[in-house]
């Protein structure tokens, strides 16, 4: 199942998070979390792994309108936007929101997730 779409980068992990971050920042998300995947599974279960990162993005006019229309909705949110190590390449794949129009039939929400689909594009296309 494609649940997302993504983009390989030329640049270092850490840049790409930064980038990432700048441009969600240009389409009205913040980031309310930030899972260091590496670091966790070091800590919790001593593996090592690579670089990984789980971003929780928010537009909070976006997630407002979403949790108006489906209370529920909540359990999907927020959007979560991962960066990953590929060889010598960093990977940023976001989920893609119309997921949620699949689950919920809400043409209200489909409207929602459009938007946020949009800027999400919008964000990748420029890292």
């Amino acid at each position: 199942m494609n649940y997302g779409f993504s983009k390989t980068l030329d640049l270092s992990y850490e840049e790409t998070i930064e980038k990432v971050t700048e441009e969600l920042k240009k389409e009205g998300f913040g980031i309310l979390t930030s899972i260091d995947v590496k670091d966790t599974l070091k800590k919790k279960i001593n593996v090592d792994f690579k670089k990984y990162i789980i971003l929780g993005a928010c537009n909070p006019v976006l997630a407002h309108k979403a949790l108006l229309t489906e209370e529920e909705i909540g359990l999907l949110l927020p959007c979560n936007v991962i960066v990953y190590e590929k060889g010598s390449k960093t990977v940023v794949s976001i989920f893609d929101p119309m997921i949620m129009t699949k689950l919920v039939d809400n043409d209200i929400l489909k409207s929602v997730a459009e938007e946020v689909k949009a800027k999400l594009t919008k964000a990748l296309e420029a890292v």
